[in-house]
């Protein structure tokens, strides 16, 4: 299965990124010598390691683990496929504990 980020909710997460840059806890997650693998690109987009980067505000974690499960492809593929999937495009701490 390949997937892509739909405009919408790309919209949304540069929205979250916004958020996050104006709450000074929200990017407490780029610390722990992680913060030299982000890049801020033209696109407004917050990347790690070429995969776009989800803050914990405005619930865009949940909405694409949401739309991961509930893809007309998708038959309940399981967590650890799941989980393959949305790493090559997206990125937050704790992804994986949050999706298996």
């Amino acid at each position: 299965m390949s997937m892509t980020i739909q405009s919408g909710l790309k919209a949304k997460i540069l929205e979250a990124h916004g958020e996050a840059s104006k709450d000074l806890k929200a990017p407490a997650e780029w610390l722990r010598g992680l913060e030299r693998h982000f890049e801020k690109r033209d696109d407004g987009g917050v990347y790690f390691f070429d995969r776009v980067w989800i803050p914990s505000v405005g619930g865009i974690r949940k909405l694409i683990m949401d739309e991961a499960h509930t893809l007309r492809y998708s038959v309940h593929p399981g967590a650890d496929k799941m989980y393959y999937d949305l790493r090559d495009l997206y990125w937050w701490l704790g992804m994986k504990r949050d999706i298996t």
